[in-house]
């Protein structure tokens, strides 16, 4: 029996075709991310991957970007330099807009070529390493470079303690990262009157022993000594140093400066120093509202990389707002000016670099309390 339509049944079939063209046209818009979501970093991992999220959720409650939803797909690049380029490809073939991460500086370098060749925006919110500052590529950071921690914490320790000797202990699986820091805590603590007696470095892994390098390091009697290291393992580093000397002045530097480093140190961070772009002392409302949904959402304190991941994503979802067809994603982020993240407004240069107000904390029993 054959089918007759009306002039209703047409209007109704037309409905139809309009409204799968609409879902068709409304196709969601893709953000890659990848971390160390596994391993002695996973810290940071977990924590950039949970701010993203959390601001993407929130832009997707609010009706999303010109209409369309945004998904997140997530990939762990554990801490191997080869998965991370794994990852990477897997996301780019996705058709990914941009891309959020790394979180750490030894992936970044590996990544940021992937990312140049695919003319695809990979935005970082932790990774600091000095030699990728002032390229003009498709790598972009919402914080500063290992320089403004660097000068921060060795102005201190040299102007405001006045210590002269420092001994310190590194991390060679993410070199880029700690000879980067170190170099320049080096150069200005030195032009401050300040010397590095002695030098320890290790390879992050399970087998790492630090009690003969530990001893080897208070062998020299210095006035404090520096840790540039995961949250892991400057948490075991610690406790070794206060199991010899209980009162030895402890800097580290802003990567292992996570709520797991005290959970994991114990008593043992206790009066350990720590330059950092976060105030965990902010009573203002924006942050207070963060903090609030942050743990609502996943149960636990955002620290610095739930902040700077959440404010990668911001930034990438309000150039996704201003682009327009035809745009490249990176001269709207280049053009886009400045955007309000959780406590700081910050921008990109030219070069896809920012920069913050850094502070200077201290652990005061459990909790990191900023000092100036």
């Amino acid at each position: 029996m054959a089918w007759r339509w009306g002039k209703r049944g047409w209007l109704v079939l037309a409905s139809l075709f309009i409204m799968v063209a609409g879902c068709q046209q409304k196709e969601p818009l893709r953000i890659g991310f990848f971390a160390a979501l596994s391993g002695r970093s996973a810290d940071l991992g977990v924590g950039g991957r949970n701010g993203a999220m959390l601001a993407i959720e929130e832009r997707n409650a609010a009706g999303g970007v010109k209409g369309r939803r945004v998904d997140l797909l997530v990939r762990d690049a554990t801490q191997d330099p080869e998965n991370a380029r794994q990852m990477l490809s897997e996301l780019l073939q996705q058709r990914v807009v941009a891309v959020i991460g790394p979180m750490v500086s030894s992936l970044a370098m590996v990544a940021a070529p992937l990312a140049d060749a695919a003319q695809i925006p990979l935005v970082s919110p932790t990774v600091t390493a000095s030699a990728l500052s002032g390229r003009d590529d498709y790598f972009f950071r919402v914080i500063a470079d290992t320089e403004v921690y660097a000068i921060r914490s060795a102005h201190y320790f040299a102007q405001k303690l006045n210590y002269t000797r420092a001994v310190v202990i590194y991390d060679l699986a993410n070199l880029a990262y700690t000879e980067s820091w170190l170099g320049h805590f080096r150069a200005e603590f030195s032009n401050w009157g300040g010397e590095m007696v002695a030098e320890q470095s290790f390879t992050s892994g399970v087998d790492v022993v630090f009690t003969p390098l530990v001893g080897e390091l208070l062998a020299t009697h210095p006035d404090f000594i520096l840790i540039i290291a995961n949250a892991v393992d400057a948490a075991q580093i610690c406790q070794q140093i206060r199991k010899v000397s209980p009162t030895m002045p402890i800097a580290m530097s802003e990567w292992g400066s996570t709520e797991r480093f005290i959970e994991l140190a114990g008593s043992a961070a206790e009066q350990v120093y720590v330059a950092q772009f976060l105030d965990r002392n902010d009573a203002s409302p924006r942050y207070l509202q963060f903090v609030q949904a942050y743990q609502q959402r996943f149960g636990q304190e955002p620290g610095f990389a739930g902040v700077a991941g959440y404010d990668a994503a911001q930034v990438l979802l309000a150039a996704l707002e201003h682009q327009s067809s035809g745009e490249s994603l990176k001269s709207v982020l280049l053009k886009l000016g400045a955007v309000q993240g959780v406590q700081q407004r910050f921008s990109f240069d030219r070069f896809g670099d920012s920069d913050r107000q850094t502070y200077l904390s201290v652990i005061r029993d459990g909790r990191y309390q900023t000092v100036e």
